[in-house]
């Protein structure tokens, strides 16, 4: 590695990781973050659901290497993580990709430990519609909790951290260097550049825009307080049209969501796009939770008597390539023409370690 800085744009779970990855391994790393605060945007705003495996049957992919970075990510963060409650996974009758045979078949494949609800949680959901159900071994994490321990690991690391601070440009230089422009017209000399922002990987000049397809929707996360016969209970109902309820510990409520109303809007990445978070920014914030309880409470009928407390609104962003199949891997593409800049996409907090092992195959290339 060069003796000028590593420069990581973005101060989200990934970008965290990544910056304190590159310090571990000698990097002097300069982490640049436009909020005020790290993990505030689609590392907060999201399910916190510490994947186990289960909601990917249609990617098995996906779902062993959740189930191998499950424990990993358990013992690395086990301060920030919820366990306190039973995770049930359900299959619809109707409308379900998966069958129950297929399901059971699917976890014994990823080793993922399954055994059937008892009779008490099996009775909150309608027989007519509900074909099985099953505890499940899944956990949330607290977002909050992980912030600190990031922020901790940041500073023990020696990761030089600016915060409120946007990238603009980023220059070639003649020496082989490369020159982060900001906001504030400050230029940050780099041997070598991480793009983790995510929703606006493409809006950085002088980083090409990635090659893999992207696909933007503009999502809204529920948080509600759940029936008294649902504490410490969560549930899946999959897979296909159907919604999801998990614990949200910071806010001590849970997120509820539903594959059919989550969605507000959605659109491909193009050159002609607006910025991801200028749409966000620009959108109305209508909540759609009636549409998702009411369509949930045929499925458990005690669903009825959720409170609605409030709703998140972020922009969530995937790769068109996998939109049939669920599957959910890293996005890492080196820059076409300056191959010293590498656009990184992280779709799942587990995945952060297929990351990882990216960045480092990147540093031992020939």
């Amino acid at each position: 590695m060069s003796t000028q800085p590593i420069v990581v744009i973005g101060g989200g779970f990934y970008g965290c990781s990544v910056a304190e990855y590159l310090a571990q391994q000698g990097a002097e790393v300069v982490l640049l973050e436009r909020a005020a605060d790290l993990l505030t945007r689609a590392s907060y705003s999201n399910q916190a659901r510490l994947h186990g495996g289960y909601h990917y049957p249609r990617s098995f992919s996906t779902a062993y290497r959740s189930r191998l970075n499950f424990e990993r990510f358990l013992r690395e963060y086990r301060p920030a993580i919820a366990d306190c409650f039973t995770k049930l996974y359900a299959i619809a009758r109707i409308g379900s990709k998966v069958s129950p045979h297929q399901f059971e078949f699917f976890c014994r494949n990823i080793d993922a430990p399954l055994v059937p609800a008892s009779s008490k949680l099996t009775k909150l959901f309608s027989p007519r519609l509900i074909s099985a159900v099953y505890e499940t071994q899944e956990y949330a994490f607290d977002a909050a909790v992980l912030r600190r321990l990031l922020v901790e690991r940041l500073v023990q690391s020696g990761v030089k951290l600016q915060l409120n601070t946007t990238v603009a440009a980023v220059q070639s230089q003649a020496d082989g260097n490369l020159a982060v422009l900001d906001d504030r017209g400050n230029c940050h000399t780099a041997s070598y550049v991480f793009n983790c922002t995510y929703a606006g990987l493409n809006t950085i000049a002088g980083i090409l825009p990635t090659r893999s397809n992207l696909k933007h929707e503009i999502t809204e996360l529920a948080l509600v307080q759940l029936p008294t016969e649902l504490e410490n209970v969560s549930v899946t109902v999959m897979d296909g049209p159907f919604f999801s309820f998990m614990p949200f510990p910071d806010r001590g409520l849970s997120t509820f969501t539903h594959v059919r109303y989550t969605p507000h809007a959605s659109w491909l990445e193009s050159p002609e796009s607006l910025n991801a978070y200028q749409v966000l920014a620009a959108a109305e914030a209508r909540s759609n939770f009636g549409y998702m309880v009411r369509d949930a409470q045929r499925y458990m009928p005690c669903l009825n008597d959720t409170r609605y407390c409030d709703s998140l609104f972020e922009v969530k962003t995937v790769l068109v390539k996998n939109e049939g199949d669920d599957g959910r891997p890293i996005l890492f593409e080196v820059d076409a023409q300056q191959p010293k800049i590498v656009s990184m996409l992280g779709s799942k907090i587990d995945n952060i370690y297929d990351a990882l092992a990216a960045v480092q195959s990147y540093f031992d290339r020939p």
